[in-house]
């Protein structure tokens, strides 16, 4: 039987789909997100831009937001029960700042992030000369856990959860399961053995482990 390594702890209703596919699972989260105080004094953000889930639960409570430009389907969709208005999605940052810069020239954003937010949206937004205010509202620590094991598979989201697994672990022979193509570069430096979700979610990573080691 095949056995993976999730650096995120699944819920009972993604487990299932591993073990329903007879998948050993061992789980850990690599990552821990510590929500900010922000002295932004801001009720009201007409145009925000969110990047991940995180960046919106941190700030759900206190601001109220007009039209949001998103990333990712599962952010667009937390955004949407919570009865915000969604101008623009796109599946990762870069593409995401294509389309402001296309359709949203001249509109003023506040982008809520993460301490270890990328540099792409920002610097293109900047070369092209948009308006835009940057708010610090999450961190990401990095949770360091040593395995013994070895696994026939690892299932990473994240650039941080990347280097928190390594900075501990190897990978050897495992096949690196990504989340999306960010993340997939940050693992490129360690093994060349990676597979990729076809959708950016936690979901598709495990349609990719089952389409590998379920052959029945």
């Amino acid at each position: 039987m095949a056995t993976v390594l999730s650096t995120k702890k699944l819920t009972t209703a993604q487990k299932q789909l591993l073990l329903g596919a007879k998948i050993g699972l061992v789980e850990y989260n690599a990552i821990n997100i510590e929500f900010l105080s922000f002295s932004s004094n801001i009720d009201l953000v007409e145009n925000a831009i969110i990047t991940s889930k995180n960046a919106f639960k941190a700030i759900q409570d206190k601001v109220k937001i007009e039209k949001a430009f998103v990333v990712g389907s599962k952010t667009a969709a937390l955004l949407k029960e919570n009865d915000i208005e969604i101008t623009e999605t796109a599946e990762n940052a870069s593409a995401l700042a294509e389309k402001i810069i296309e359709n949203h020239q001249n509109k003023h954003f506040v982008f809520f992030c993460g301490n270890k937010r990328r540099d792409e949206l920002p610097l293109q937004l900047k070369e092209n000369q948009v308006s835009f205010k940057e708010i610090q509202v999450y961190k990401t620590g990095l949770n360091f856990a040593e395995f013994k094991q070895e696994f026939d598979g690892v299932l990473f989201f994240s650039p941080s959860g990347v280097d928190s697994y390594f900075s501990k672990n190897k990978i050897g022979e495992a096949t690196a399961f990504c989340i999306g193509t960010t993340t997939a570069n940050s693992v490129k430096k360690h093994t060349k053995n990676i597979k990729i979700a076809t959708l950016p979610s936690i979901e598709n990573v495990i349609v990719q482990v089952v389409k590998k080691y379920n052959k029945h």
